[in-house]
């Protein structure tokens, strides 16, 4: 048996979703959806986990600041401690108030250009990597379901049969 890719293109998201709601009742594993823009409530019916982009972000804020405080140590108090405005420049910690506004800005720094490296690199979509986009219409005002036969129980002609049931407006086979 071949591993084949069905794909089904909408115009409406809520068809869309209706359309997927009707796949999973029916055991079909939908592996993407590819839209214009997000359709909101399409997650939770085609089975995608919650991200954990959010964990991501706070390990390279905590980076950041580890990152400030280590560089105001050794710039301010170990390699070349300065006398500014009678501050005393021993210990890290009597200096700490005067650092804080830096280091939280080094944390946004970290968290968000981490984030947003590993976002573009978890999607695949960062400059020089190939696009995974089966039809260029989904950037403009379709919407692209992808099933694949590998994932599910059902051959490619049970999943189409299932497909021909939905409003879809034309229904794609491909060898993968």
């Amino acid at each position: 048996m071949a591993n084949k890719v069905v794909y089904a293109v909408y115009d409406d998201p809520e068809v869309l979703k209706g359309a997927a709601r009707t796949l999973v009742s029916a055991g079909v594993k939908v592996r993407d959806v590819f839209s214009p823009f997000p359709v909101h409530g399409l997650d939770p019916i085609i089975g995608v986990k919650r991200t954990r982009l959010g964990i991501a972000a706070f390990m390279f804020g905590i980076t950041g600041t580890s990152l400030a405080m280590l560089g105001f140590w050794y710039f301010m108090i170990h390699d070349w401690p300065m006398n500014i405005g009678g501050k005393p420049s021993f210990t890290l910690y009597q200096n700490l108030p005067a650092f804080i506004p830096v280091a939280f800005e080094f944390t946004v720094f970290c968290a968000a250009h981490g984030m947003a490296i590993t976002y573009l690199i978890r999607n695949k979509t960062l400059p020089g990597m190939p696009a995974r986009n089966p039809d260029p219409r989904s950037t403009d005002d379709k919407f692209i379901m992808e099933v694949r036969t590998e994932e599910n129980h059902l051959g490619a002609e049970a999943i189409v049969d299932l497909l021909r049931g939905t409003p879809a407006l034309e229904i794609n086979e491909r060898e993968r």
